[in-house]
């Protein structure tokens, strides 16, 4: 059956995943692979979008593409086996104090060197607020993908060191099928750009789909440091976690931390520091996910024609390009078209790829295939480290989207909450618009009484003084409109009405996500 028609409530396994092209690969690296468990939340109002629960986060599919997703059913009465507890890692109290932009006592180490250091993760993990928290910078936090479109940099010291920061787009793999994962894979693999240290800020609650990322990363062989944010939350759902073991498997530090409250970036930044100089985990700097007896043999023999016949930077792994290569990643055939024996290394990746296929009697393609050896790779990882609470906690943030996009309740919000603020703009804006147009009335009445007629005296009155002022008496209703937006966005409420809107908007051939810019237009 298909997933489009499950009922809310319904836990189903997925089979298979149709479609084609970017938009398949989008759907698959967000964890819609084979074998996983999938529960349907709540439809929207008009039955589309459909709310879907995956790998301990919420996504949102239209019915339709629900409706490429092929499903089994899973028994209601069916429970998974328990599995025993593990002791788990917390950030000592000690951490509290997290590093600032100010200005440091005299007694402090001399600034001796500076290391630069990218951020990336997920949307909404807290990779901004961290950002924001250790630098003292204050770039807008958002509910909703694309707040952060470009790299905003600042930088601080700590324990002798300068650190800058690069706060780079959210992302939720690094695919280059969007503009914020082509910059962010330019940035990393550019020799002029490439930071020092990635630190990959994760949200601690939804561990197997946001270590997709850091996977990515770490076979690319940059050196990394894993912030597992919003740890409080962690605990608050009982779960446990080894923290060594997984780091241990990954290759790469961890740190628990809660990045709004300044928990454990003092700690976190240490690790970055002794990353380097301490070389840690400098025996694993690539990590190296075994895909298969087949594919790896494929793996191989690219590498070695990478080798032999390709030029490229000391810190991008030849096996890397060679995965990148089988994947059909366009950015890595683009890379090495631009070789002088270019064309023979892409004849060979058609090769390979041939070979795989004839041997493979299934229809799962590479692609498919490679994602879900990651995933599989990820789920291995945390059965041995990760216990999830098998009890489900219902949280705040649950009860609070029951209602916001409630079948019955959800758009009847919504239109309250819309006409509160327009309501709000024009008759609140009124009184501040009245004493701005007063205020401009008797500046240009002043300015006419004091100056002599002439065409000097009509440029200031009517053209410098009644222009602008006629452009200032609108300032009230646009601040107080953006404040509403601010609002909704600081809440959540944009995405939820992102999630409401979005079969109305698709009628008219538009995303759910363009009514953001709608509402903003009425500035």
């Amino acid at each position: 059956m298909k997933l489009s028609e499950l009922h809310n409530g319904d836990r189903a396994r997925i089979l298979s995943v149709g479609g084609y092209g970017a938009f398949r690969k989008r759907i698959l690296e967000m964890g819609f692979v084979q074998g996983q468990v999938v529960e349907v939340i709540q439809a929207a109002p008009l039955r589309d979008p459909i709310y879907y629960r995956l790998m301990d986060y919420n996504v949102s599919l239209r019915r339709k593409e629900a409706g490429l997703i092929t499903v089994e059913l899973i028994d209601p009465g069916s429970s998974s086996e328990e599995l025993p507890p593990l002791a788990h890692t917390f950030v000592s109290d000690k951490h509290n104090d997290a590093p600032t932009a100010s200005a440091a006592p005299a007694n402090d180490p001399v600034i001796a060197r500076s290391l630069r250091v990218a951020l990336i993760g997920n949307p909404n993990s807290g990779k901004t607020t961290l950002f924001n928290h250790a630098s003292g910078a204050h770039e807008r936090v958002g509910n909703y993908s694309g707040v952060t479109v470009e790299a905003k940099e600042a930088h601080f010291d700590h324990q002798g060191v300068r650190y800058e920061l690069i706060d780079l787009p959210g992302t939720y793999s690094l695919s280059p099928y969007s503009p914020e994962e082509l910059y962010i894979r330019d940035y990393l693999t550019n020799e002029e750009t490439r930071p020092d240290v990635v630190i990959d800020v994760l949200d601690a609650t939804n561990l197997e789909r946001q270590l997709y990322l850091a996977v990515q990363v770490r076979e690319m062989g940059i050196p990394m440091v894993v912030a597992l944010n919003m740890w409080d939350e962690f605990e608050q759902k009982k779960n446990q976690l080894d923290v060594q073991q997984l780091s241990h498997l990954l290759g790469t530090p961890m740190v628990p931390t809660i990045c709004r409250k300044g928990v454990g970036i003092s700690e976190l930044f240490d690790k970055v520091r002794q990353l380097i100089d301490e070389d840690l985990y400098a025996d694993r700097r690539f990590l190296q996910i075994h895909y298969g007896t087949d594919l790896e043999q494929s793996i191989a023999t690219l590498q070695t024609k990478l080798i032999e016949h390709a030029t490229f930077p000391d810190h991008l792994s030849p096996r890397y390009l060679a995965v990148k290569l089988l994947e059909g990643d366009p950015h890595t055939q683009g890379f090495i078209k631009q070789q002088p024996k270019g064309d023979f290394l892409l004849t060979a990746t058609a090769y390979e790829e041939n070979r795989l296929r004839k041997n493979h009697s299934n229809e799962e393609d590479l692609e498919n295939y490679i994602i879900n050896q990651r995933y599989g790779f990820i789920a291995g990882a945390l059965r041995e480290t990760y216990r999830p609470n098998k009890r489900r906690i219902r949280t705040l943030t649950d009860r609070i989207d029951n209602l916001l996009i409630h079948p019955v309740w959800g758009y009847p919000i919504f239109l309250a909450f819309l006409f509160i603020m327009f309501e709000a703009t024009f008759a609140l804006g009124a009184f501040p618009m009245d004493w701005i147009e007063q205020g401009v009335d008797a500046l240009g009445a002043w300015v006419y009484g004091m100056m002599a007629p002439g065409p000097l005296r009509d440029l200031l009155v009517t053209g410098v003084i009644g222009g602008v002022g006629g452009v200032l008496v609108f300032l009230p209703n646009i601040l107080i409109l953006y404040l509403f937006i601010s609002i909704m966005e600081d809440t959540g409420y944009m995405a939820r009405a992102t999630f409401l809107m979005d079969k109305l908007m698709h009628h008219m051939g538009l995303h759910g996500k363009s009514f953001i810019p709608l509402i903003m237009g009425f500035g």
